[in-house]
């Protein structure tokens, strides 16, 4: 693989400040953001007030810790703009999740908003090691998720040639990858996996395509997974961050040269992590849940958001901004099974153990009688001749002896297991309900 590493000219100077100028930006652009909130929006005013907090009682950034915290529930009750700060007239554009689980969450952005987040996408970009003139992939889904759209403004402001492929139709992003000699790849970790099952069905070595770097996001991922992807393309994989809550992709990403965690853009996003049961602050270094609160917004300012993603905040490496690591599941996707805490991504870690298995896999719930079970699809690798059994049985005792459960393995063969184009369906819950 190709050293990426941007030049140091090329950097903005907040990217490589000093962390006393760091802090002197957060804390004069907190207290505005404070103030906005308050002043602008009636939620934030009623909550702030239930607290016995106001924005003047903001003195140093730890102050922060006072006020309330935001949650899901409230952009929800607050459907569709009660959370807006400016008059609907100035949104120049709506975002809004997709509302499969509950009602739907909406956020806006002014055109001054939508020009900060090109500002942090084109900054995570080149982070990643791409440069203008370069080709971008864009496979992330356009229309109402953020992916899409907002990968496609970074890009445009770096200076990038943007093919805005979106999600689906997998043998046409195989060929306009070759055709275009994109450079970049921007896609969820879960469907480059099968971008790269699409190479190798077309006879075509991942290895000599033009990628050299791709950009993953929207969903957890290993290092394992790192490992694969980066092997298979002989290309650099890194991560990017984000939600549309806070502002969509390019909130935080790892730099190419180091892929040791994801700098956050601490200049417009200011992070805490707490302790998810009693919503403590808890020091760097400690495994807790992401909380954000934005200092530039002017739409949709958002105040301590319980993001529910795991990780813990580390000293910046390759830029002075702090590093988190790289997410390691979410506190409303953890699955408790027989007492035991289980996240996705530890499956994941013990099924790229066994190279006798694709990276491909789904978690099944169920409840025969009155004890929960987990059974798990898995699928041979492409090419491999092996025992269903004995793979069944090597897999399931890494699972019991690193997870701490006792599991069910389906091995399928090649192509067995569900594919994603978008976000991964990673648990099905097929428990009654009630």
């Amino acid at each position: 693989m190709k050293d990426l590493t941007p030049r140091r000219d090329e950097l903005e100077h907040i990217e490589t400040a000093s962390r006393d100028e760091i802090a002197a930006v957060q804390l004069e652009r907190m207290k505005w953001s404070l103030r906005h909130a308050y002043d602008k929006v009636p939620h934030y005013k009623a909550s702030f007030e239930a607290a016995g907090m106001h924005p003047d009682d903001l003195h140093s950034l730890e102050d922060l810790a006072k006020f309330p915290f935001t949650t899901k529930q409230d952009l929800r009750d607050n459907y569709p703009f009660g959370l807006f700060a400016v008059p609907r007239g100035e949104v120049a554009r709506i975002h809004a999740s997709s509302g499969t689980t509950g009602q739907p969450t909406v956020v806006g952005y002014t055109k001054a908003d939508l020009d900060m987040w090109a500002t942090v996408v084109a900054r995570s970009l080149r982070a990643s090691g791409l440069r203008p003139g370069d080709v971008l992939h864009n496979a992330y889904g356009y229309g109402l998720f953020t992916g899409g759209l907002g990968i496609h403004g970074g890009a445009e402001k770096l200076g990038l040639t943007v093919v805005p492929v979106s999600g689906g139709m997998t043998q046409r992003q195989v060929r306009l990858i070759e055709d275009f000699s994109a450079r970049g790849i921007t896609v969820t970790p879960s469907y480059a996996l099968s971008i790269l099952d699409e190479y190798q069905a077309q006879g075509l070595d991942p290895r000599k395509s033009p990628l050299e770097v791709g950009i993953f996001g929207a969903e957890p991922w290993t290092n394992a997974m790192r490992r694969e992807i980066e092997d298979a393309f002989d290309m650099h994989a890194v991560d990017i961050y984000g939600l549309s809550e806070v502002i969509g992709p390019g909130v935080a990403n790892e730099c190419v040269e180091t892929k040791d965690g994801l700098h956050i853009w601490e200049d417009h996003f200011y992070p805490e992590v707490i302790d998810p049961e009693t919503g403590e602050v808890l020091p760097d270094g400690e495994l807790g849940e992401l909380v954000f609160t934005s200092l530039t917004k002017e739409a949709f300012p958002i105040i301590r958001y319980r993001t529910r993603d795991l990780t813990r905040l580390m000293p910046g490496t390759a830029r002075s901004m702090r590093r988190m690591e790289k997410v390691t599941g979410r506190t409303d996707d953890m699955i408790i099974l027989r007492g035991v805490n289980v996240f996705p991504t530890q499956i994941e870690e013990q099924l790229m153990a066994v190279p006798e298995l694709a990276p491909h896999f789904q978690i099944e719930l169920t409840r025969p009688d009155r004890m929960d079970e987990m059974h798990i699809h898995v699928e041979l690798a492409e090419g491999v001749e092996a025992s269903a059994v004995h793979v069944s049985h090597v897999f399931k005792g890494l699972v019991k002896s690193n997870v701490g459960v006792t599991v069910k393995v389906h091995v399928a063969e090649t192509g067995g297991v569900a594919r994603s184009e978008g976000k991964a369906v990673r648990i099905v819950d097929n428990r009654p309900k009630g």
